[in-house]
């Protein structure tokens, strides 16, 4: 992957990070659990694929990608409070490393003596995190406002843009969720790895969706989210949205732990449900299918039960067919970007789709 992508992605990132991050929108938050709690996530690192891809997108239809600036910051922030509501959903302990937004504010509260050991520490702590999330999904959409109000894009455009974020690709995520949960109660060979994938792509490919289509709409300043060049960089971003959660799920079996800043085999623990998952099992025989069924989802498994695990899902195949799925997605999602002038962006927006596949974070 050349250097020129990580530049650029490094580049827009740290505007981003500056944008968000600046005192005229972290000083409005109060009590400071709550001022500490809505910017913990930005300042523990993250990938920021999200506004990156959206300010190339902008600049790849001749737009100006400084005017999408506050949209590409509210994208990712509108992400960060999916992050904290799921991390509540899932009972996760970490992100990045780190603690999670209900057990940071959680352990902060077993030290305070009023909150007791009876679980209020607990209860507070996941109180801080669904009003940080209800926090961050407001600013998110005042900083989608501030494309009229501060950089001259059409009213039209920004309401547009606005309704689309805030009801469609709201509900799609949601469902998505909800399909997440619900699939982890589903014994593995009832699910087939269609539904799997469209689960996922739901949690994650129609944000990153949206932030194609968002991106060319503000860089034409059009309302018309059917107009051809939206339309392709919207299809673009939703093929490589697919393959990156496709991509996520292999590093979260085979991955370094390192770079991912969780520990590897932790998805076959917690039973999440993926194509590598599925596709093994269909392949196994009745003894690997008991392993996976007695592994996957049991948070008790020990270190050899989630090596064996992982062992199978790569000699079964779950990981090459995750692989070529993604590889797939890819090469669909390159054909859309035919359309497009040669420019940087588009060869920025080129090397991004392989980084999907080809990344190692």
């Amino acid at each position: 992957m050349s250097d020129r992508l990580f530049t650029a992605i490094e580049e827009r990132v740290a505007r981003v990070q500056e944008y968000v991050l600046s005192p005229r929108y972290v000083n409005l938050f109060s009590p400071e659990d709550i001022r500490e709690a809505v910017t913990c996530y930005f300042e523990s690192g993250g990938k920021r694929l999200r506004p990156a891809v959206m300010l190339f997108c902008c600049g790849a239809v001749g737009g100006d990608e400084e005017k999408a600036i506050s949209a590409a910051a509210a994208v990712e922030i509108f992400h960060t409070w999916t992050l904290v509501h799921d991390d509540i959903i899932d009972r996760d302990p970490t992100r990045r490393g780190a603690p999670t937004v209900h057990e940071r504010f959680a352990k902060k509260a077993s030290t305070i003596a009023r909150f007791g050991n009876n679980g209020d520490s607990a209860h507070y702590g996941i109180s801080i995190a669904v009003l940080t999330g209800d926090v961050q999904h407001g600013w998110g959409i005042s900083l989608m406002t501030e494309l009229t109000r501060k950089f001259g894009i059409a009213a039209e455009v920004t309401l547009t843009l606005i309704n689309e974020l805030d009801t469609r690709v709201l509900c799609t995520l949601v469902e998505g969720e909800v399909l997440d949960v619900q699939y982890s109660k589903e014994p593995i060979g009832n699910l087939t790895s269609e539904q799997i994938e469209d689960m996922l792509w739901k949690k994650t490919g129609a944000l990153y969706e949206f932030a194609g289509a968002s991106g060319a709409a503000i860089g034409l300043n059009t309302p018309d989210l059917k107009h051809p060049l939206v339309r392709t960089l919207e299809q673009f971003t939703s093929a490589c949205g697919a393959a990156f959660q496709l991509q996520d799920d292999i590093l979260g079996i085979i991955g370094d732990e390192k770079l991912l800043g969780k520990p590897v085999g932790a998805d076959i623990r917690e039973g999440k449900r993926t194509v590598i998952a599925r596709e093994s099992w269909m392949r196994a025989s009745q003894s690997q299918r008991e392993l996976i069924d007695e592994t996957l989802g049991n948070a008790h498994a020990t270190h050899d039960q989630i090596r064996e695990v992982t062992k199978l899902f790569v000699e079964l195949g779950g990981i090459e067919e995750t692989a070529r799925r993604a590889r797939a997605h890819v090469e669909r999602g390159m054909k859309y970007l035919n359309p497009l002038p040669p420019t940087k962006y588009r060869d920025w927006l080129a090397d991004w789709a392989h980084l999907m596949i080809e990344r190692k974070f």
